[in-house]
């Protein structure tokens, strides 16, 4: 394309999105999110993660369903994918917002929490290493990570929308995912034609 490329890394998502009032960038790589899709165009899913609880090992929480009651505090990193979709979607649990989604399980092992919420399989890792926690089964909602730029660039939302499928479809993602070891991450199916 004949431009140069600067990269800028963020800790959080929740960054990412804030950096745009910014105008930091021009191409994010997020979950996509009805949140976040006031301000941005998003290209169809180029991967899906799932995500999923963390409890303590005798937790009584048995389901997914079983965390949305009274007197249960969720961690969770503060604007990430998972956490605009619990604000949305629990009713009754407390959400404790932490600066990053890493923080989480800190945070819920140092507080004492109920649940932490993050991406599936970081979590299984965790609990691989520590006997008093165990991952929920199942999963509370699939992650679709996707391109996305700020909208009102037509031309750069076609152009990002055409290049993940091409990259789906080389098989390029999926050499990424295996080289970069993300099994928690699947390639996203064909996008329907616009």
């Amino acid at each position: 394309m004949g431009v140069s490329v600067e990269l800028i890394t963020f800790d959080a998502a929740g960054k990412v999105f804030d950096a745009l009032k910014r105008g930091a960038w021009d191409v994010a790589f997020l979950a996509i999110d009805p949140a976040r899709a006031t301000e941005i165009v998003f290209t169809a899913p180029y991967v899906v993660i799932e995500g999923a609880y963390l409890v303590p090992t005798d937790s009584l929480l048995r389901t997914n369903q079983d965390v949305d009651r009274n007197g249960v505090r969720v961690a969770v990193g503060n604007k990430s994918a998972y956490d605009l979709y619990l604000t949305r979607t629990l009713k009754n649990v407390q959400l404790i917002r932490v600066p990053t989604s890493p923080d989480a399980i800190d945070v819920f092992l140092r507080d004492k929490l109920e649940v932490a919420a993050g991406v599936k399989l970081p979590l299984i890792q965790f609990a691989k290493t520590n006997p008093n926690v165990r991952v929920m089964d199942g999963r509370f909602m699939v992650i679709e990570q996707a391109m996305g730029t700020p909208k009102g660039r037509e031309a750069g939302a076609l152009y990002l929308r055409e290049f993940v499928e091409e990259m789906k479809a080389s098989g390029f993602v999926a050499k990424g995912l295996e080289k970069s070891g993300q099994g928690d991450a699947a390639v996203a199916p064909r996008a329907p034609v616009q």
